[in-house]
């Protein structure tokens, strides 16, 4: 039987779920992205509506008084947020929201919208990840420590999540999703995938005690 509401993913950061949710709007399927609300100022050629609401700090607070919004996060000090009109819009046209978020606003997607489809990305191994993170060449050091600390943390959130898929092929990654929306995939929760992620939790452990002790300690 197909699943109704939003589709939340989570995963660590260079797992590639921005690309997965791209790729969902824009291929088969009644997907689509909603109109996020938020505090930063426009961006050439952004559009009020369009690409993001655009609202002041004060009102931003307002909808979140108000419970206005789905979830919400304060990120590099901008307030980004899922409004509920734009999941009750979504649901009226028969689309399933795709929201890339964290763990946090998965916790409240959770509350506020019970009917939502948690879906954790795995990377398919710690090497894959480190090559995403340091490849960019936009990362240092800090960063990548940062990137991975949040990683083993995210990881401990696993069980919390309907299902756990593994990208280590982007195209049968997105087949699995859609899957799972569709009610042709019933299994594939945290129980099955144990083994795996305590492998990337202890690998990610290493990495840090054996390269960043020194840094993290200067």
């Amino acid at each position: 039987m197909s699943r109704t509401g939003p589709v939340v993913l989570v995963a660590p950061s260079g797992t590639g779920k921005t690309t997965i949710a791209q790729r969902l709007v824009a291929g088969p399927g009644k997907f689509g992205f909603s109109v996020s609300a938020t505090t930063r100022a426009p961006r050439e050629g952004e559009a009020d509506g369009l690409h993001y609401h655009f609202v002041d700090p004060d009102r931003f607070r307002s909808m979140v008084d108000r419970g206005e919004l789905a979830e919400w996060a304060e990120v590099h000090g901008r307030l980004y947020g899922t409004p509920r009109a734009e999941l009750k819009r979504a649901a009226a046209e028969g689309l399933h929201v795709v929201l890339d978020i964290d763990v946090q606003g998965a916790r409240q997607i959770r509350r506020s919208a019970p009917d939502a489809i948690l879906i954790f990305v795995l990377p398919p191994d710690v090497a894959t990840l480190m090559t995403r993170l340091t490849g960019r060449g936009t990362e240092d050091q800090n960063d990548v420590e940062r990137r991975l600390r949040s990683a083993l943390e995210e990881l401990q959130a696993v069980e919390e999540f309907d299902y756990v898929v593994v990208n280590d092929d982007l195209e049968r990654c997105l087949d699995t999703i859609r899957g799972i929306i569709s009610g042709e995939v019933e299994e594939g929760g945290a129980e099955a995938h144990r083994t795996e992620v305590q492998a990337l939790r202890a690998e990610i452990g290493r990495i840090l005690d054996e390269e960043y002790t020194e840094h993290t300690s200067a």
